[in-house]
């Protein structure tokens, strides 16, 4: 029996890389979005479409899912992985880097629902991953507009899924530790990076993508009446 489609956004590096390589390693068929393409090509996935997508461009998005739908089926799970961190005080970072946060993580996020959540109600069926973030639980200095993005991860999820439950449809949230990835880098500050990379060697270093991979693996291989509604993971020196 052929599996069914799965869609990841983000899918060009680290945690959407490894979610990736995992679930078409279970025989799922993909669609993969990310704005650099040639790293989706690269994987050379099997029954994969990968698309030149940024999660901000909601009929994009639309469109991208329609065309997986033709060739391979239904979506039955989106994994909301595209994130940005651009880390910084309220009082000294552009506001600039608050709107990027906020579109990609909030609303792009919210595109992705947008665009399979009432055909998952319809067929009684699917599922919804959102990568959150421990930041998305408790605050951090310099982390004040990346707090509050993926608190409304959290909110958004805790939301929709009692908005689909009796719908049988699962909504989970997956909140990572420290990550060894690429998304430091696209915080501006050097001051605030160099501080980052040595909290990380004083824990003793992050955790992998394939850890999170994993996680979502798990959650989503579960029987369709169990939703793992919450993961926390991250590296057991990692404190707070």
């Amino acid at each position: 029996m052929s599996k069914p489609l799965v869609v990841i956004t983000g899918a060009s590096s680290g945690i959407g890389e490894s979610i990736a390589r995992q679930l078409s390693g279970q025989g799922h068929p993909l669609l993969l979005l990310a704005r650099r393409v040639d790293r989706l090509d690269a994987l050379n996935l099997p029954n994969t479409l990968n698309r030149k997508v940024d999660v901000t461009d909601r009929d994009a998005v639309k469109a991208a899912i329609a065309e997986a739908e033709e060739t391979f089926g239904p979506v039955d799970c989106l994994v909301n992985n595209a994130g940005l961190m651009q880390l910084g005080s309220a009082a000294t970072q552009d506001p600039a880097e608050w709107d990027a946060m906020l579109d990609v993580n909030v609303k792009g996020l919210l595109n992705g629902i947008h665009c399979v959540v009432k055909s998952m109600q319809e067929r009684r069926a699917g599922t919804i991953i959102n990568i959150s973030s421990v930041a998305g639980i408790k605050g951090f200095p310099n982390h004040v507009a990346y707090c509050g993005t993926k608190y409304a991860v959290h909110g958004i999820t805790e939301t929709l899924r009692e908005e689909v439950a009796n719908d049988n449809v699962r909504i989970i949230v997956v909140a990572p530790g420290a990550v060894e990835t690429e998304l430091l880098s696209h915080t501006t500050s050097d001051e605030i990076k160099e501080g980052y990379e040595g909290w990380k060697d004083s824990i003793g270093g992050a955790i992998h993508a394939n850890d999170i991979a994993d996680c979502v693996s798990f959650a989503y291989n579960m029987p369709q009446n169990v939703c793992v509604r919450e993961v926390v993971v991250a590296a057991t020196r990692q404190q707070p």
